[in-house]
């Protein structure tokens, strides 16, 4: 009885949320573009040491408001990823994921994100999601949320925007509710994961703990056009601050909060891993390059995905047959089975 309540809550949520993101576009679409709003006082200026990068809230306000407006509000809190008692050091690997991608989350749960223990390290997986138009696939997430116990959802819509939401609203999460990760990976549900690999390098790496680490995307240029178009009445320089690509990069926990500060006094900028550039430049912090965070695909051979971290774009049969192969068939050397 309790679980049919609890999706009964969660569909009437969801319906309400609808209506009010279709009353909300109503709105906008009537009240127009309008002239636009004045440089605002408040603007913020951040320097690299090459560019000074300025961003205007009241043009993130007139363009994007919903963004700028949104407070964080979570209808699975996932309040039961991070307890535990006190063990090894824990490496949390966070996943973006979309209420209609259970069977990438089924995949992941039966590979690379399974919890255990491994190299010294404590792994546990938690699936960062928003609402879906498709109350089927709400009811399916709430099933697999009383299941694992490894779901977020915010009552925020699924979109290419609002990912950075996801971003913010993630840092605050971490914050309240695991603020004992040591390690934290962000990633994709549609790419495969290399937890021996980023644990042996945790281990490796002298000062890890110091860096945000990632394949680090520098001064890269300004697009305007396309899915990844910026206006320049938004942001009129050409280039952006350096940032970590997001298809995957590891950050320390010492981060977090730095993070999160910075993400209360800028704005939210609508490509979710270019606003971590800019929160991680506000927040005064540095970055390790490693070309292992195979962002944008590799080479399909086998033993290449043994020396990644993960690589980006991985259908599902290909995770599980690359799992196989690196860790119970043993096909190249180096890797094996995984300790429990």
């Amino acid at each position: 009885m309790k679980r049919w309540g609890t999706r009964i809550l969660l569909i009437g949520v969801f319906f309400w949320l609808l209506h009010t993101m279709r009353l909300k576009q109503r709105e906008t679409l009537q009240a127009g573009p309008g002239p636009g709003p004045g440089p605002d006082p408040g603007a913020v200026e951040l320097p690299d040491g090459t560019f000074t990068f300025r961003l205007d809230p009241a043009a993130f306000r007139a363009e994007f408001p919903q963004l700028q407006s949104y407070r964080c509000r979570e209808l699975i809190p996932g309040d039961g990823v991070c307890t535990g008692p006190p063990g090894p050091p824990l490496l949390l690997l966070a996943v973006k994921s979309h209420p209609e991608s259970s069977a990438r989350r089924a995949t992941a749960r039966r590979t690379w994100a399974w919890p255990r223990v491994l190299g010294g390290y404590r792994l546990r997986a938690v699936f960062l999601v928003g609402v879906s138009p498709n109350p089927r696939h709400m009811v399916l997430l709430e099933e697999e949320s009383q299941e694992f116990g490894d779901v977020v959802l915010w009552d925020i819509g699924e979109s290419h925007h609002n990912l950075s939401l996801k971003e913010r609203c993630f840092l605050h999460w971490v914050g309240a509710r695991c603020g004992q990760a040591d390690f934290i990976f962000k990633g994709d549900d549609d790419e495969f994961v290399n937890p021996p690999a980023l644990v042996s390098y945790l281990r490796q790496t002298p000062n890890a703990s110091h860096v945000i680490h990632g394949n680090v995307q520098r001064h890269a240029a300004v697009m305007r056009g396309g899915k990844y178009r910026i206006s320049s009445a938004l942001f009129p320089q050409d280039t952006y601050p350096d940032f970590p690509s997001g298809g995957g990069f590891l950050m320390p926990r010492v981060s977090v909060p730095a993070l999160a500060a910075a993400s209360e006094r800028i704005p939210v900028f609508p490509l979710d891993d270019v606003y971590l550039g800019f929160l991680v430049l506000a927040a005064g912090l540095r970055y390790r390059h490693d070309p292992r965070f195979r962002v944008f695909g590799m080479k399909d051979e086998l033993c290449l995905y043994g020396e990644a971290f993960l690589v980006h774009g991985v259908s599902l049969d290909r995770v599980e047959e690359v799992w196989r192969g690196l860790y119970t068939e043993r096909q190249c050397n180096g890797t094996g089975p995984l300790p429990s």
